[in-house]
């Protein structure tokens, strides 16, 4: 019995499927040499106040250089207003990819630009 010779339509799929698996395993070998460069880098930066309806919202900027993933960032800010006033707000980031940006906005009742606003410990997991 002889078997049925192959048409162009079976060679084309073939080659195609050939091509896609050979494609992600060369992916996959690159990430696996190059992969993680180290843990998370979480870097905040604080933008220019802005008053609105409820008091005063701060524009918040989180950065992750790093070459790892972080999970649960937890961003505290702080606003001393001297005489020993502080308010306090918090900025959490359920996920940050290395190399990606979030935004986000905390909310102070009095005037930032009357006070000193600074970054507390910034606190985050490794998945």
């Amino acid at each position: 019995m002889t078997e049925p010779k192959k048409n162009w339509l079976e060679w084309t799929v073939f080659a195609v499927g050939l091509a896609l698996v050979l494609a992600t395993l060369g992916f996959l070998v690159r990430e696996s040499i190059n992969g993680v460069d180290g843990p998370p880098e979480v870097v905040v930066r604080l933008g220019a106040p802005r008053p609105s309806a409820s008091g005063y919202l701060v524009p918040v900027e989180v950065h992750n250089p790093g070459g790892a993933t972080a999970e649960d960032v937890r961003v505290p800010i702080h606003l001393d207003l001297g005489g020993g006033r502080r308010e306090e707000a918090e900025l959490d980031i359920a996920y940050l990819p290395r190399g990606s940006r979030r935004n986000g906005w905390v909310s102070f009742r009095e005037d930032p630009r009357r006070g000193r606003i600074g970054i507390g410990a910034i606190a985050f997991e490794v998945p």
